[in-house]
């Protein structure tokens, strides 16, 4: 990827002061409960440099890639997975790819989404509209990847996301996506958390070899899991929690969830890039028919330039190179 330089100042600064992104994993409730909050500001503002977005298309890009990116702590051994949307707004719709390495790409069907009148709130069904999310994950070994499709309404991309693992993955998760703009639409703050409830097998050790998972939960069990979507839901703008240089993510875990006694076990980076590179490109063009080759020797044009889909990368390419 060539990456795009972030040349405001004032948004320099201001990412200067605020804590660094980082993916933080946690777990609570005695194993029940496990989930991540990701700091994603520098994140979203090189998703945003790369491809040259606006205000709404760099919201919903945005909270896509920062959903996609919370899939990475779920994620077995070197795996890749490819989200895709597919709706009937003027969006079109979006693909993110996040890998166990560490990164995500995304990019938008359509970057540049017609708009007539002012936003009066963040509801993305006028533009995303009704359709599908596709999960698309390959293992190092696989041959094929395996894919499930399940309906959304296009309404809150943090709602999709869940209304997916309920669907197709059968696991109670629940997602919080926000992104904070200043007055001049530059993104200040954003990140997502998501929570997840695992079987009871999950748990401790003494609890898990004793207790069949599929019983019915008790009315302890019951309280427990009110009490802490209560507590996820309470979660105020994690956008802008992150846009202010005093907040800490630890802080705004133990903040939430304190009650339930949760255990931070693992930081990681998480960056939005892409391996495409010009190496990749020149390969992909030798491979083209001999005589488009031969066009290309003869009529030009010299230097082909090639965009990059998915980081908005422009690669300018002699001629003489191929």
């Amino acid at each position: 990827m060539i990456k795009a330089q972030i040349t405001d100042k004032e948004l320099i600064a201001h990412l200067d002061k605020i804590e660094a992104d980082q993916l933080r994993i946690f777990t609570m409730a005695d194993g029940r409960i496990r989930g991540a909050l990701f700091h994603g500001t520098r994140f979203v503002n090189q998703m945003r440099a790369q491809h040259k977005l606006g205000i709404l298309e760099t919201y919903i890009l945005g909270q896509a890639s920062l959903c996609g990116a919370l899939t990475i702590p779920m994620m077995k051994d070197m795996e890749h997975t490819l989200i895709r949307f597919e709706g009937t707004g003027p969006a079109e719709g979006y693909t993110v790819e996040a890998d166990s390495t560490g990164y995500v790409r995304s990019y938008l069907e359509n970057e540049h989404i017609k708009i007539d009148k002012p936003l009066e709130n963040w509801n993305l069904k006028p533009f995303l509209g009704v359709g599908n999310i596709t999960f698309s994950r390959i293992h190092k070994d696989d041959k094929y990847p395996q894919s499930s499709t399940v309906d959304v309404d296009g309404e809150n991309i943090a709602r999709d996301f869940a209304s997916y693992f309920a669907q197709s993955e059968q696991i109670n998760t629940a997602f919080n996506s926000s992104i904070q703009f200043d007055k001049a639409g530059r993104v200040t703050g954003a990140g997502a958390m998501y929570i997840q409830i695992m079987p009871k097998t999950g748990g401790t050790a003494e609890l898990g070899s004793q207790v069949d998972s599929h019983q019915e939960e008790d009315k302890d069990e019951e309280n427990l899991l009110r009490r802490v979507e209560n507590a996820f839901r309470a979660c105020p703008s994690i956008g802008q929690l992150y846009s202010e240089s005093e907040v800490d993510s630890e802080d705004i875990i133990l903040g939430l969830f304190r009650e339930f006694q949760p255990t931070i076990t693992m930081k990681r980076d998480i960056i939005w890039d892409c391996p495409c590179n010009k190496e990749y490109y020149i390969e992909h063009i030798r491979g083209l028919p001999a005589k488009d080759l031969e066009d290309i020797r003869k009529n030009g044009p010299d230097p082909l330039e090639v965009v990059c889909r998915k980081c908005g990368s422009v690669y300018h390419i002699p001629v003489s190179e191929i």
